[in-house]
């Protein structure tokens, strides 16, 4: 079955960095589009950003532009969010997300369970 673990979630300093991961199982992960997303305490999730089954494109919210990227390595079956300059409003639950299709479509049919992220001094 399919399984997406996220992990790399902690506590950071403002201006800090950390780096999130997802493991996949399950399916043909080069095969997919993959994206990021955030929920913060007592409001909705938020796409953070995606990347193209072969990482020719990545995309970003405007709210983590230049200070996130995020990668994949489709031999290791992994995504990956570099989170620098790290902000307290980036404190969330982050999310790893399997999108219907090689390309971005925002739609998805399976997501992991999440890691915790939390940006405070």
């Amino acid at each position: 079955q399919v399984q997406l673990v996220e992990s790399g979630g902690g506590l950071a300093q403002p201006g800090g960095s950390l780096r999130l991961s997802c493991a996949a199982s399950g399916f043909t992960f080069s095969n997919y589009a993959m994206s990021w997303a955030r929920q913060a305490p007592g409001k909705g999730l938020e796409w953070v950003s995606g990347i193209y089954s072969d990482s020719r494109d990545t995309y970003y919210a405007d709210s983590v532009k230049g200070r996130f990227t995020i990668s994949r390595d489709n031999a290791k079956n992994i995504l990956y969010l570099q989170m620098n300059s790290l902000k307290p409003e980036d404190t969330a639950l982050y999310y790893c997300a399997k999108d219907f299709s090689p390309w971005l479509t925002k739609e998805y049919d399976y997501w992991g369970q999440g890691t915790q992220v939390t940006v405070s001094s």
